[in-house]
């Protein structure tokens, strides 16, 4: 097999995952990372964009969008890479054993995960990467790529340096540029406004009238947080939400409109159903754009209306592969899964274990695969959606990289995740009923847990305790008999260390795990 020189940008969940296949894979690797920590859009930074909605080219960008909230919305199991299963750390003070927890759990399981794999190692933090571009000045250089970066905060061109590699992998990320929605009239329109990269709390809402625009992810937690403050809470989207915000709060101070048709001086927004409402503020949950200003490829790959491209399997420019690969582009998908399936790939490509399609069968497939979206109606903005998809692309990845395919547990899992979300969407982290599949996966974990969590010992065992209020059943080592499966306690045992941790609460009684 092939030893390459590969740099990676971004030291984010992809970026971590990536350099650790392409290391298993034999590659050196070198990452680079703006900041000065791992974890990507995972690192929560209370400070904002100077322009809240992020159109002024000059301004002081913050590159972290979480607000501080945010808890997941997949559960744990199905969030973890494969090997590194992502258990709950309860005898850890500031860690949240929750199920669905808060986004710091997140990062601390990313900073584990560098730590355990030796990560750190190859990451140069503090730099950013300023230009990435092909090398075409010696016939011996043919084909490899530059990569021109400066440390944080160093500023004129003796401040550059410059690095030669065999490929670039990008994981650079994408939820730093918002996308902003065009509203006739808005110029005029009085109000504040902002894009949800710069929400953070929900107390500078405090008595107004607030419009969210949008109904994903973002839009539903954020309007749950400003309607505990704000007067009245609008959300305006092209489609209605899974149920009415009335049934959310039982309370008539929360609307759904229709998209926004315009917006006027005296205050007003008016929707297309030709409703009106006079709003304070405006909070654009309307997602973010593809962003790769340090490349420079002659236009070989364009972003055009958030469709990144062409791309074979949305990774792989045909003309430029392997030398250059992206990695998480894709959405609507597990993330951290998706991007250990595409890093295989990428690893294997390039040690020349599997082998790429010809160049013009490639172009091919992508052309073919555009065609498809365009006779289907779909959106270019959607050509990185995978949705119901997920799982065949998930598959065929894996087939490629000649690794085991997700487990069936997990496509089940998420697959309940969004069942259950659907039907208590405000209540779907702390409720659910797939007690069997949290079985499995704990079951499956076993395999794969960190050497250093099994005390002096290689051997590891886990109890399951089915709870069903107000008593408590242990029910053995490794098999489980559920009768009320929304609460489950799973103890673990870790050699001569033991923990355990409560998944969640009953639907209306809480009962914490230290009462156990």
């Amino acid at each position: 097999m092939i030893s390459r020189k590969v740099a990676v940008i971004g030291a984010g969940a992809a970026g971590l995952i990536a350099s650790r296949e392409l290391r298993r894979e034999g590659h050196e690797v070198v990452v680079f990372e703006q900041s000065d920590r791992v974890g990507g859009t995972w690192v929560y930074n209370p400070n904002v964009d100077s322009d809240p909605l992020g159109l002024d080219s000059s301004r002081t960008i913050i590159f972290n969008s979480l607000y501080e909230s945010l808890r997941v919305n997949l559960p744990r199991e199905v969030m973890g890479f494969r090997d590194y299963p992502f258990v709950a750390q309860v005898n850890d003070d500031g860690r949240d054993p929750r199920r669905f927890p808060h986004h710091t759990e997140v990062l601390h399981y990313l900073e584990d995960f560098a730590n355990h794999f030796g990560l750190i190692e190859l990451i140069r933090f503090e730099t950013e990467v300023i230009y990435v571009g092909l090398l075409e000045e010696e016939e011996e250089l043919k084909n490899k790529w530059v990569v021109r970066y400066r440390k944080k905060g160093e500023v004129g061109s003796s401040s550059v340096a410059h690095e030669v590699f065999d490929a670039v992998v990008v994981c650079s990320g994408h939820h730093t540029h918002p996308n902003i929605a065009e509203i006739p009239g808005i110029d005029a329109w009085p109000g504040k406004q902002l894009h949800s990269h710069s929400y953070r709390v929900p107390e500078p809402f405090s008595g107004q009238v607030v419009l969210l625009i949008g109904n994903r992810a973002s839009a539903a937690d954020i309007s749950k947080k400003i309607f505990t403050v704000a007067k009245e809470v609008h959300i305006a989207s092209r489609s209605t939400m899974n149920v009415s915000p009335t049934k959310w709060f039982g309370n008539n101070n929360m609307r759904h409109h229709p998209l926004v048709k315009c917006a006027h001086e005296d205050g007003t927004v008016v929707f297309q159903d030709r409703s009106l409402v006079r709003v304070d503020v405006i909070v654009q949950c309307t997602g973010y754009k593809y962003c790769f200003p340090f490349l420079e490829i002659s236009d070989i790959v364009t972003v055009d209306d958030n469709c990144v491209g062409p791309l074979y399997q949305h990774i792989f420019p045909p003309v430029l592969a392997p030398g250059l690969s992206f990695i998480g582009l894709t959405w609507m998908a597990p993330p951290f899964p998706t991007f250990e399936l595409q890093s295989k790939w990428v690893a294997g490509v390039l040690s020349g274990r599997i082998s790429l399609p010809y160049k013009d069968k490639m172009i091919k497939d992508v052309e073919a695969f555009y065609f498809q979206l365009k006779v289907a109606a779909v959106p270019k903005h959607y050509t990185h959606f995978l949705g119901e998809k997920q799982f065949d692309y998930a598959d065929w990845l894996a087939a490629e990289s000649g690794c085991q395919p997700l487990e069936e547990w997990r496509k089940e899992m998420a697959k309940e995740r969004d069942r259950n979300a659907t039907a208590r969407p405000e209540s779907y982290r702390d409720e659910w009923e797939d007690g069997d599949l949290i079985v499995q996966a704990h079951e499956d974990f076993s395999q794969y847990l960190p050497a250093e969590l099994c005390g002096r010992t290689s051997k590891h065992s886990f109890e399951l305790i089915s709870i069903q209020m107000p008593t408590l059943t242990k029910v053995g080592n490794n098999t489980v008999m559920i009768a009320d499966p929304r609460t489950l306690l799973i103890r673990w045992f870790f050699g001569e260390r033991a923990g355990s941790f409560l998944l969640t609460a009953c639907t209306k009684q809480k009962l914490p795990a230290h009462s156990l």
